[in-house]
């Protein structure tokens, strides 16, 4: 909630598209987590670390594990939707590949959702 206003874009991944097989459900969740909808969520906004600069959340719907990022410029990053919660330990763990991730974002800027 500290950062909230200091987000200037929402960009989301073409992976976590590619996880929901859904891009309209990939905007709504966007959308919900930025609103702070805690109707539809378990858990919304729970810090899992800082990663090389890159502050790591994640929010969780039913048993599905929405990880999301923000990153050095401010932007939010939706990275994965995860189902499985050991593919999701597993996410989090490589730490190379988040990174990786947030850098295959391109610099301009995101969509407003």
């Amino acid at each position: 909630m500290k950062i909230r206003p200091s987000i200037r874009t929402v960009t989301v991944s073409r992976r976590f598209i590619r996880d929901l097989k859904d891009r309209e459900l990939a905007d709504s969740i966007a959308r919900n987590i930025l609103d702070c909808s805690h109707l539809e969520f378990h858990e919304l906004h729970k810090f899992e670390g800082n990663i090389d600069g890159n502050l790591i959340f994640r929010a969780r719907k039913g048993k599905m594990h929405i990880v999301y990022g923000v990153d050095k410029r401010m932007r939010m990053i939706f990275l994965r939707a995860i189902k499985n919660f050991t593919q999701y330990k597993k996410f989090l763990e490589d730490k190379r590949e988040i990174v990786k991730l947030i850098g295959r974002i391109p610099s301009s800027p995101g969509s407003q959702l």
